[in-house]
């Protein structure tokens, strides 16, 4: 078993956690509703944990500590995928975000709750739990919003057509795909992403939405291997600010 192709995988789910965990964090005082700014708060805080405690795990390996690994490096040196770093836009598009990345997590995290490396199965199990908060909000303002005016399924269908192919970027394989599946610590993510296509299926045939053909969608990706927007550097200076000024800060 490999320490460089867990540390990969850890990597980029902790990444993934952490970038959107602050995406998320800036409704806070800005959601069309009260109970959907507490909503995206709470899942924000979630995240952000969540990220904290894979970095953990990554400090028992042998890398920098939580606060370091997330807050002194550059764009080039995270793996998120490039989906989560993109701005919110209207809500519409921060809910489809919500609605494609949870579901995605939800069952990544239910892969890797029985992975053969154990810190990662216990970890997996706990946030696994966590994560069923998210996808039903998800999947309930989808299909609410999906099916009530013109409007919102116009503006919930226009999102949809862009954030599919960043979707599909989530499940860039890793270069060291093969031992992560032979080690039985992760499945890989072309099984992931076949079980995640079944589940928005499954979800958008129960709304006014339309999915493309999969085939016809190409994905963006890159994430995984640093290759970012230009949003990414802006949002990492200011969630480093506070750490720049007192490095002693405590998340």
């Amino acid at each position: 078993m490999s320490d460089i192709a867990i540390k990969e995988l850890l990597y980029k789910i902790a990444d993934d956690q952490l970038i959107l965990g602050h995406r998320n964090s800036e409704w806070t005082g800005f959601g069309p509703l009260l109970e959907e700014d507490i909503a995206f708060s709470s899942m924000a805080q979630d995240k952000i944990g969540q990220s904290y405690a894979l970095y953990q795990i990554l400090h028992q390996l042998g890398e920098q500590a939580p606060d370091t690994v997330a807050f002194t490096r550059n764009a080039s040196q995270f793996h998120n995928t490039i989906f989560v770093e993109l701005p919110n836009g209207e809500y519409d598009f921060s809910l489809i975000r919500h609605f494609l990345f949870d579901t995605a997590e939800a069952i990544r995290f239910d892969m890797l709750s029985r992975s053969a490396f154990q810190p990662l199965a216990e970890l997996a199990l706990k946030i696994k739990g966590e994560l069923r908060y998210h996808t039903l909000h998800a999947n309930t303002w989808i299909k609410k919003l999906g099916t009530a005016t013109e409007e919102s399924i116009t503006r919930l269908q226009h999102s949809l057509d862009i954030a599919l192919p960043y979707a599909l970027g989530i499940f860039e394989t890793s270069p060291h795909e093969v031992e992560l599946i032979n080690t039985g610590i992760f499945a890989g993510e072309q099984a992931l992403c076949e079980q995640w296509k079944l589940q928005v299926e499954k979800i958008i045939q129960q709304t006014s939405l339309q999915l493309p053909s999969w085939q016809s969608v190409s994905p963006i990706a890159g994430g995984r291997q640093g290759k970012h927007t230009e949003h990414l550097q802006p949002l990492l200076d200011e969630m480093s600010e506070v750490f720049r000024i007192d490095p002693l800060a405590e998340w």
